[in-house]
């Protein structure tokens, strides 16, 4: 097998490997432990285990500053209101502006804080458009947030490494 597709069948087994851990949670408690933003971040840590942006502080710290920020701007400027609300309404505005107050506040936190872990830009995105808010469903992306971490601590040693694999090469 060449290496350009060994490396993308191990990034993407891993990326889905990793989510089984959190996807086992939400077959146990009903609770949604698999949420949009986990994805990518599975993907950086198969991807680029070494790279700073896959580094457990970055990477949950980065997902605590969105779930805040996004908690915070939802419950500010928006509360009772769903991304799905219907285009002209007060609310549909109350959403873009705590998404877009939200994704400030988690850039400022994630730079300020060194805590730079792009895919927490969705977490805050999903917290702050109205698709996870209460305080229970904080707790739970902070949780799955760090099963996936431990998934990829405990698997690292067992997977090959992989050859950093670069567009159009």
């Amino acid at each position: 097998m060449n290496e350009r597709l060994s490396a993308s069948l191990s990034v993407g087994i891993t990326s889905g490997a990793l989510l089984l851990v959190p996807g086992v949670f939400v077959y146990l408690t009903g609770l949604p432990f698999l949420f949009p933003s986990l994805g990518p971040s599975a993907f950086v840590l198969a991807m680029s285990p070494n790279s700073p942006t896959a580094t457990p502080r970055r990477v949950l710290g980065g997902h605590v500053i969105g779930v805040l920020a996004g908690m915070a701007t939802y419950h500010l400027l928006a509360e009772g209101a769903v991304a799905t609300t219907v285009s002209g309404s007060t609310a549909a505005l109350a959403l873009v502006a705590s998404g877009s107050l939200a994704l400030v506040l988690t850039a400022v936190g994630m730079v300020a804080t060194d805590t730079r872990h792009p895919p927490a830009c969705a977490t805050t995105l999903i917290v702050s458009l109205g698709l996870l808010t209460t305080p229970i469903e904080a707790v739970v992306i902070v949780l799955a947030v760090a099963s996936l971490l431990v998934a990829h601590e405990l698997t690292q040693p067992l997977r090959p490494s992989v050859a950093r694999v670069q567009p159009g090469g």
